[in-house]
């Protein structure tokens, strides 16, 4: 069996073969990688679970049977939920070897029809990460649930609110973590001889929390070789005090692993134990990374990190902060650097304000992956997404984001200075994602490895019970705190379920817009105006159809380009589309039109890099078109009346010599010669300083030739000369410049949405050339008023 695909592990043992040795070592190293990037959160939690726990009534049960059923609490929790639900079952649930909400939400599109995505096509079915999981004759099937899912668009409308609402928690644990794990690690030096006070305490977080954020923008590649070991020094740093406590303190500790010290908790505390179940389940926060970062490594190679090094440090540093406590009740409030022996104190200290850092800085980089993929789905704003490494792919920095998360997180720690407000809310917000994660592995369950609904609904029951109860105590909490993560998670799905509403209200608006084909054809080959060299890209989020801010050149300019390509760069809902099958070529009229489509596909998860060679492979991609249409005919016929909607899978991996082009690269700067000889001088001159400012006379300039081929078509060669004539005259990028509003007779609440909120968002958001690295020089944006 694949060792990525968690459900086995490689036994070496017996006859081991050279890949299963390979294999064993690479999840490995893997396992060990994830220490840094995975349970750093996760590992810092013994810093202030115990303390959380007695604040409130609870402190009104000061005994040992108390304590040992705090820690059975624990145990239990952590065994259930990470280690039972996530390690050996939610991993298993991946898309492509990528996990988080969005990853089971992609499962169950692809899978269902539950996707509200309106650009989708049927040869997106085709890719070959689309098909990953069960075969087609299998889900063709289908069960009563999913088809009545399918017909119910406001059903699948809930789903996408509930998804959001999940991605806005763990938006909302990225304003939330870094704020309670370095605010309760610099706290420890309220136990050394000079105590600093809660003011000073504060102002020292702060300054570690704005350098944190200040540094973002260099990337964690930089400082990743550290994270690991301060994890794994952090972790042997916490075994070994709470082994040293055990010992030391009270052995019999061991004994509250049974369940029954939990009934005899219960039994004694009744509603003052509830409430506490708000602070044990801070034990288990951070555990939904192990499933957002699976793309990062494998699924055993995270679990070989958590079953192996992580649960059992955890589950001896809280035995030994439990035997400490049972001897030294007055320690509570402090109740992890109280249990630090005295010569150990300024080293652990040390590490665990490193540590708390490297958990911090996880999820930050964490809910800029997240936004980037909610922005792919259409639903979040476009902003600017920097690459922090050439090397390490998927490594992104979002300065908005990242000061918005900087000014909220500043907000939290100067506002609440205390660790237990913080973490009423931090726990609400992750017992919430893991709440929702539960939800859609059911769906998965069913809809996705085609198990019966009777297995689904009875992991549903076990878990959504065990997580229910938390939620109810840490609903509780909602007063002192927790109100947070609530407030900033409605704030964010409002922001993504606006935009994504205006985006799919303006979608609508372009398809009952489009111009129609039969206009086109009746115009004849010259559109009934001047054709002149050069190429126009027209930008549209259409697949199908003529966009109609095409009619409006049309109408009102006396020329337009000789050769058009309609360039629609769309997401779907896979994680990574490759090279091979990114882009769809197809015609839009017959050959003597010169017009042509490019559908420009990514995924979720891809990185839309502006690497300058855009227009040489659309170039090449269109040729090789021509060519394959010209050997096979039924492509996309030239005798048919319906052009439109035909369209080829291209390869856009390299810009390499084919059958029907040529391929000259020029390294200097004298490549630039793509200016139209009809420009002046004027302009040439600014193009020219235009292009030395921004460096792009560095790069690597393409020209084309038609390849010598005696056996070409000649409609086939003139075809490709006019191509070819048309991007050396020059590229044009052609694009709407939009203004939406409500209709009049629109309900007022549908006028607030779009004339107030989406107007809003597209305004202050990164506009449509710069987030698709459209060079200013060569864009012309026609005015287009949608009224949706």
């Amino acid at each position: 069996m694949d060792p990525e695909s968690g459900f086995s592990i490689p036994s070496p043992l017996r006859n081991p073969s050279p890949l299963s040795w390979v294999n064993l070592s690479r999840n490995l190293i893997l396992a060990y990688q994830s220490l840094g990037v995975v349970y750093g959160d996760l590992s810092t939690s013994p810093l202030y679970v115990y303390s959380s726990t007695f604040i409130g009534k609870l402190q009104n049960h000061p005994n040992e049977n108390v304590i040992f059923g705090v820690f059975s609490l624990i145990f239990w929790t952590l065994t259930l939920i990470p280690l039972l639900k996530y390690v050996l079952i939610v991993l298993s649930a991946d898309d492509n070897g990528e996990g988080g909400t969005f990853a089971l939400y992609s499962l169950l599109c692809r899978h269902a029809k539950f996707s509200l995505l309106p650009n989708q096509q049927a040869a997106d079915e085709e890719l070959s990460a689309y098909k990953y999981g069960p075969s087609g004759s299998a889900q063709a099937t289908g069960s009563p649930l999913k088809r009545f899912l399918e017909r119910h668009k406001r059903l699948r409308t809930a789903l996408l609110v509930v998804v959001l609402f999940g991605a806005a928690m763990v938006i909302g644990d990225g304003v939330l973590t870094p704020a309670i794990s370095v605010l309760s690690s610099v706290s420890g030096l309220q136990v050394t001889e000079q105590k600093l006070t809660k003011g000073a305490l504060v102002v020292l977080a702060c300054v570690i929390l704005v350098g944190l954020f200040a540094l973002q923008h260099v990337g964690t590649h930089r400082v990743a070789f550290l994270f690991a070991p301060i994890v794994i020094i952090w972790l042997v740093s916490i075994f070994s005090i709470g082994l040293y406590n055990i010992i030391h303190w009270n052995p019999k500790i061991i004994r509250a692993i049974s369940p029954y010290y939990i009934i005899k908790f219960f039994r004694e505390t009744g509603k003052d134990g509830w409430i506490s179940l708000g602070g044990i389940l801070l034990s288990v926060t951070g555990t939904e990374a192990m499933f957002a970062d699976l793309g990062h490594f494998t699924a055993v190679s995270i679990r070989l990190a958590f079953a192996f090094v992580v649960y059992p440090c955890l589950v001896v540093q809280y035995m030994g902060q439990a035997a400490f406590l049972s001897r030294n009740l007055q320690s509570i409030p402090n109740s992890f650097y109280d249990s630090i022996p005295g010569h150990a104190f300024w080293p652990v200290f040390v590490i665990a304000t490193l540590a708390s850092i490297v958990g911090s800085q996880a999820i930050i980089t964490a809910t800029f992956s997240l936004i980037k993929q909610c922005h792919a789905l259409g639903c979040f704003p476009r902003v600017k997404v920097v690459h922090t490494s050439k090397h390490i792919f998927g490594q992104i920095y979002i300065p908005e984001i990242n000061w918005i998360l900087m000014i909220l997180t500043l907000a939290i720690t100067i506002g609440f200075q205390d660790t237990t407000l913080i973490g009423n809310a931090y726990g609400l917000a992750c017992i919430s994602v893991m709440f929702i994660t539960t939800f859609l592995m059911a769906l998965v369950v069913t809809f996705v490895w085609q198990k019966s609904a009777l297995l689904a609904a009875l992991f549903l029951v076990l878990f959504w019970f065990c997580e229910g109860v938390y939620l109810s105590a840490a609903l509780t909490k909602v007063p002192q705190g927790g109100w947070v993560p609530l407030v900033l998670s409605v704030i964010f799905m409002l922001v993504m379920y606006i935009w994504h509403y205006g985006t799919c209200k303006k979608y609508n608006f372009d398809v009952h817009n489009k111009v129609l084909l039969k206009w086109l054809l009746g115009l004849g080959p010259s559109l009934g105006i001047m054709r002149v060299p050069g190429i126009g890209l027209i930008y549209s989020e259409l697949t199908t159809g003529v966009p109609a801010v095409f009619s409006h050149f049309v109408t009102n300019l006396p020329a337009f380009h000789k050769v058009l390509v309609f360039i629609c760069v769309k997401s779907v809902p896979v994680p990574y589309v490759s090279p091979e099958e990114r882009f769809l070529i197809g015609r839009v009229c017959p050959r003597p039109y010169r017009m042509y489509r490019c559908i420009v596909r990514y995924g979720y998860k891809d990185i839309q890099r502006d690497d300058g060679n855009f227009e040489e492979r659309l170039i090449q991609s269109i040729a090789e078109f021509i060519q394959m249409e010209a050997g096979e005919p039924q492509v996309c016929s030239s005798e048919s009346s319906s052009y439109d909607g035909r369209l080829a899978v291209i390869s856009s991996r390299t810009i390499q010599p084919s059958s029907s082009l040529i391929v000259i690269e020029n390294d200097d700067c004298s490549g630039i010669e793509s200016i139209q000889s009809s420009k002046s001088q004027t302009l040439q001159s600014l193009q020219s300083a235009y292009l030395d400012d921004e460096n792009q006379a560095a790069r690597r300039h393409v020209r084309f030739e038609v390849a010598s081929s005696p056996g070409m078509d000649r409609s086939v060669r003139e075809e490709l000369e006019d191509l070819i004539e048309a991007k050396e005259a020059g590229v044009a990028y052609i694009m709407g410049h939009s203004y939406v509003k409500a209709r009049r007779s629109s309900s007022y609440l549908k006028k607030v949405v779009i004339d107030m909120g989406y107007s809003f968002l597209r305004k202050n958001c990164r506009g449509s050339a710069a987030a698709l690295n459209i060079p200013h020089t060569n864009l012309i944006e026609v005015g287009m008023i949608y009224d949706v």
